[in-house]
This record gives structure tokens, C-alpha cells and sequence, in this order.
């Protein structure tokens, strides 16, 4: 087998089970000592599948490593993990590498990833004519291949680098057929709102599309129109599009529980009771909202963001986040940043949200969706930090208490991050609001 040029190796990846492909011109600074530059923000995680992510705050440069499942393909086409691959996130600067990706995997093209000695650079770091293609598989593998300098499918990209068939995003050139997604989200919005009505429902597991009348259900009977099953996992949900449909002024960006402080130690019940108010028919009532910096009298509680630069929009400390702190500084609960940067960094880039109008006739919802949609475009997680820091986003928790019938203590925890639909657009790049 040999690649000749991307469309052979992009059929290739497509055999693999990849649903976006992409490749990166290399400098003589992306190697295995120096690591592989992908990116000049947080915003390349929107483009890589990665795992869990953990933060080294002591290191030299403080930083967070991601787990990455990356596998390289050679010319006979076999394939091979690289388990030592990950990806370094350092805040600092900030900027995303790729690291370890030659240990223990001998398809990787080791002798083509040699650091280059000074006194034998050419290019001064410009584009060295390596080409590194990759594609991402619905199962989270990403596939690497390596095009040498000089290869026949690198002169062929060198070749059309000047034409407008790819364009550019973060160092990236993404295949074109990824670029359709946008055109066919739009295509199925306008079908959308031409729909008179639509009775709620919900598609299951199963394919099939059922009666469906929960409070969430104008999310669902979308969704079900878009032909798409929940799964409840922290991706987008058409072609890398988020969609999210709406009623009112805000919008709820992400539902992450605490992951430190003293909820992660006593739980949200214990939680609520020591930190809620009483209310009728409830044991204690746990809200909001909580805004950046004031303090919230009820709950005798402050929202801090801890290791965050505002001035510089920059995470100075990687073990920090958001926090809730009493009037002692002791810490009630913790949103790590790690924590929040996997949330956002795997669902967030490109969202779509659809207002809708619910009516009822006898026991029949019917759910109307309307024309103008509005698209963000380009988020990146230093966004979504100036945005909290600024009190356009709020933490608005529904953590609750209540006695049952049987006299058991039921717990109801709700712990949200959100927005209003006016503020949107201060987290994307590019923010439009289209007639479908």
C-alpha cells in the first residue's frame, strides 16, 4: 500500500472509522524532544479526543496532561498505539503539545521525528515540507500518519497550498467534507422550523421515536427530528454541532457536580443541610444564583476563581478553579479546572440554539421551533473563565431536601452553570443570528 495523496489517505482513515480528518505542516521544532506544537490556545481540545485530564501544578512550567488513544499508520497501512502519547496543556503561554507519541510503538516514524541539532537547521522553524495528517473515529482513537518531506502526497498538498479548497483553522487543515457539516445543520433547522408543530417525543435506544412529556422534552423532540438518540456523554450532537433548544432568556451551558472541597467529602444531602434555607413541604433548599465575587447571603457563601488571571485571561495555577467559600475561607466546593476544561473542551466549539414555543391541547404537547437560530462558532475555554469572572455566567444550583410521603429524606441536585441568551455571543469567536 502507499499513499499517493489525501484523498487515498483520507479513504483510508475513512475505512477506520474516522468521522474528521485533518493534517498540520510541521516546523523543525515539532519533534520528539520539543513535542508537537497543535496549537496557540485550549481551543484545539475541541478538535481531539481526549480522556481524563489531570493537573501538574509543581512541575517546571505548570501545566495538565490529557490521556490521548493515539495510533500511527505507516505506508503498508498497518496501524499501532503509541501508548506513551498524550497531550500537555500549558496555561502559561498558553498552548497545547502532543508528547510521548514514539514511545513504545514501532509503526511510529521515529527517524523522521529526530530532534534536528541547531547548527543543522535550514528553515528557522518555518514549514519543513513533513506533513502530520490525523483522523478522529466516533470511538475516540485518533489515527496519525506522517507524510516525509519530499513524499509525492506532501508535494501534492505543498502544491495546492495557495488555493481556497481547505481552509484553515488553529494550524489545521480540515478535510472538506468535515466543512458540509455547517450546510446541512442549516438545511435541517430550515426543515425544522417549517414544521407547524411537532408532538414531544423523544428518540430511544432502540431507534424508534416515542410519546415523550418530561420537562426537558423540547431538547428531546429536536433532537429526535435531527434523528439523534441521547447518550447523556459530554459530545455534540450533529456532525460536531451542540444543539440546544431554549424557552426563555437563559440558557444552561454545562452540569458538572463539584469535584473537591467539602460536597465532594459529605455529599450533595449533607450538603444542602448545612449550607440551604428552610422552605415549605423542604428539609433545606440549596440556590442561587452565585455570581463571581459577591457574596450570597443566603447560603453565607462566595464564588471565587481561583488561579486565574484576569488581566492576563490567563490560568496561573492549574490546581486551581472555581470555588465556594464561607465567610472563613474554608472551601464548600470545588469545580476544578480540569474538571470544567473536559466538560467544555468536548462538547462547546460550534453550538446551534433553537428558541421553541410549547402549547398544549387536553394531553398533547406540541413543541413550535423558530426562525432566527443563533450559531456560536469558535469557543475556547479562557472564553468561558473571562466570561464567569465578568458575572455573565452564573452558577445557579437546585440542590434540595424534601420529606416523602414515606418519610424518607429524597434528594434532588441539580448543579448548573448558565447564561442568558443576550450574553451568548461573549463566548465565541464568531456569533450569528440566522433566518432558517
Amino acid at each position: 500500500m502507499s499513499f499517493i495523496n489525501s484523498k487515498n489517505l483520507f479513504d483510508f482513515f475513512a475505512s477506520k472509522g474516522a468521522v474528521k480528518q485533518f493534517y498540520k505542516m510541521l516546523a523543525e521544532n515539532d519533534n520528539s524532544k520539543q513535542q508537537i506544537y497543535l496549537g496557540g490556545s485550549f481551543s484545539v481540545l475541541h478538535q481531539l479526543p481526549f480522556g481524563n485530564i489531570t493537573e501538574f501544578p509543581d512541575n517546571q512550567v505548570p501545566n495538565f496532561k490529557a490521556d490521548i488513544e493515539l495510533y500511527w499508520v505507516n505506508d503498508q497501512g498497518e496501524t499501532e498505539r503509541a501508548p506513551g502519547a498524550q497531550l500537555i496543556l500549558y496555561p502559561k503561554y498558553p498552548e497545547v503539545r502532543l508528547s510521548g507519541f514514539l514511545k513504545g510503538c514501532r509503526t511510529a516514524p521515529s527517524e523522521n521525528m529526530k530532534p534536528v541539532p541547531k547548527e543543522q537547521r535550514k528553515t528557522n522553524n518555518a514549514k519543513d515540507g513533513r506533513i502530520l495528517f490525523f483522523a478522529v473515529t466516533n470511538d475516540r482513537k485518533l489515527y496519525a500518519y506522517l507524510a516525509k518531506k519530499d513524499s509525492a502526497i506532501s508535494k501534492k498538498i505543498l502544491a495546492g497550498l495557495h488555493t481556497k479548497d481547505l481552509p484553515v483553522l488553529n494550524e489545521f487543515f480540515i478535510d472538506q467534507n468535515t466543512q458540509s457539516a455547517k450546510d446541512m445543520l442549516l438545511s435541517n433547522l430550515a426543515a425544522l422550523v417549517r414544521k407547524d408543530r411537532i408532538t414531544s417525543c423523544r428518540m430511544f435506544q432502540d431507534g424508534h421515536i416515542r410519546p415523550y412529556t418530561a420537562v426537558n422534552a423540547g431538547g428531546y423532540t429536536m433532537e429526535a427530528f435531527f434523528g439523534i438518540i441521547p447518550n447523556g456523554t459530554a459530545e455534540p450532537d450533529f456532525k460536531g454541532w451542540e444543539l440546544k433548544a431554549y424557552s426563555g432568556s437563559a440558557i444552561t451551558l454545562m452540569t458538572p457536580e463539584p469535584d473537591k472541597g467539602l460536597y465532594k467529602e459529605i455529599k450533595a444531602k449533607e450538603f444542602a443541610v448545612k449550607y440551604g434555607h428552610a422552605k415549605e413541604g423542604y428539609i433545606s433548599y440549596f440556590t442561587g444564583p452565585f455570581r463571581c465575587g459577591e457574596y450570597h447571603e443566603k447560603t453565607g457563601l462566595t464564588m471565587i476563581l481561583k488561579g486565574y488571571d484576569y488581566k492576563k485571561k490567563a490560568i496561573t495555577d492549574p490546581s486551581g478553579g472555581i470555588q465556594l467559600i464561607d465567610n472563613n475561607n474554608n472551601i464548600a466546593a470545588v469545580w476544578s479546572f480540569s474538571l470544567l476544561l473536559k466538560h467544555w473542551c468536548k462538547k462547546h466549539a460550534h453550538t446551534c440554539y433553537v428558541k421553541y414555543k410549547k402549547e398544549k391541547e387536553e394531553d398533547t404537547v406540541f413543541y413550535k421551533y423558530l426562525s432566527p437560530v443563533l450559531l456560536g462558532e469558535g469557543t475556547n475555554f479562557e472564553l468561558f473563565l473571562s466570561a464567569l469572572y465578568d458575572g455573565k455566567i452564573i452558577y445557579d444550583p437546585g440542590i434540595s431536601v424534601k420529606i416523602t410521603e414515606t418519610g424518607r429524606a429524597k434528594l434532588k441536585a441539580r448543579s448548573q452553570f448558565r447564561i442568558s441568551v443576550k450574553n451568548l455571543s461573549v463566548l465565541y469567536e464568531s456569533f450569528q443570528s440566522l433566518e432558517v
